[in-house]
């Protein structure tokens, strides 16, 4: 029998409100900085993976789709994709493409570049994007900010879809960034702990 749901189980409705909201208006996209943010401090604080394993609001929605819809081959992810290479890669590859969108941020904040309403699917596809900006008060930049920000949920969620479909629902949890950098945080953590004792 399973327990009762727990508040903490419906978070994939964020996640989905999240990318949809980011469809209508795109300054939405700055709420994304949470799902940042949460899982370093829980990491940092705590010294463990609590926000993977319970608070993730995209992997319940890959498990939810790909588990209880049956939208997943369920097969298990290649050796390759979950080895350090290509885990730590892939950070680092992850981590270039956001201080790039912050120099892009920084360029329209500075007036040297005009704003760009497009959305970068995997670093790649420029998809117009203009009908979701309808002005602000602040610079051009905080909507530049938004735009680049909201291409690197979209474009991460794609590529978790993508190994969901092709693998298990929540393969995306073995090479997802946060996931990788989190482990980093907690493994540094647990080692100053017991160097304390």
């Amino acid at each position: 029998m399973k327990g009762k749901k727990k508040w903490y189980d419906y978070l994939w409705i964020a996640s989905l409100a999240y990318l949809i909201l980011g469809f209508f208006n795109i300054l939405f996209a700055w709420l994304g900085l949470l799902c940042f943010f949460i899982p370093l401090a829980i990491a940092v604080v705590k010294g463990n993976k609590a926000y993977c394993n319970k608070y993730c609001g995209r992997g319940q929605l890959f498990s939810l789709v790909g588990g209880r819809f049956g939208l997943s081959r369920k097969k298990d992810i290649p050796g390759w994709m979950r080895s350090g290479y290509f885990r730590y890669g892939f950070l680092i590859f992850f981590f270039a493409m956001f201080f790039l969108m912050l120099w892009n941020t920084w360029l329209v904040f500075a007036g040297e570049k005009n704003l760009s309403a497009v959305v970068t699917l995997l670093w790649t596809f420029k998809l117009p994007w203009h009908w979701a900006y309808h002005g602000t008060l602040f610079s051009d930049g905080v909507a530049q900010f938004a735009f680049g920000f909201y291409s690197m949920m979209l474009t991460s969620t794609v590529l978790g879809f993508l190994t969901m479909v092709l693998f298990k629902p929540r393969s995306w949890c073995v090479y997802c960034p946060m996931g990788t950098m989190t482990q980093l945080i907690c493994r540094a953590k647990n080692v100053t702990t017991s160097q304390k004792q």
